[in-house]
């Protein structure tokens, strides 16, 4: 491994920490997003969090995913997460699933394995948290219980 490699593995390490020491499941193969995703019920739902290190989105997205999960009534059944740039397979796979063009940081919810909602980096980068959140809260809010 190199300096550059090192230096974003620790980076990516406490920003994935932001979300897997709130409970999301970090999803790092391939193999760990199919598993998950074909094993999920028909009707769970699934807020996923395409984490980066990007810091002018990610710096959003990763503290309006926590507030929402934590503070909303309605919450999706699981939370799981895939690290773009990082687990590059983990999230080849996982945007298979969403079918949306390739977005990072950016936000999915599934009822099963259907796409109900899909908040891309454009709706995040250069916007107030407190309108990030309501936008994840109106998600949680149509489709979760």
């Amino acid at each position: 491994m190199n300096a550059y490699e090192a230096y974003m593995n620790e980076l990516a390490t406490q920003m994935r920490s932001e979300l897997t020491g709130r409970d999301f499941k970090s999803l790092e193969s391939a193999e760990a997003v199919s598993e998950f995703m074909n094993n999920v019920g028909e009707d769970e739902t699934t807020f996923v969090v395409i984490n980066s290190t990007c810091g002018c989105a990610a710096g959003l997205a990763r503290p309006a995913a926590v507030t929402v999960v934590e503070q909303n009534d309605k919450k999706p059944t699981n939370k799981v997460t895939v690290f773009a740039g990082q687990d590059k397979e983990a999230t080849e796979t996982m945007r298979a699933y969403i079918q949306q063009a390739p977005s990072s940081p950016s936000y999915a919810l599934f009822k099963g394995q259907t796409l109900k909602h899909f908040i891309p980096r454009e709706h995040i980068e250069g916007r107030d948290i407190q309108d990030i959140c309501m936008d994840i809260k109106d998600a949680f809010d149509d489709h979760c219980e």
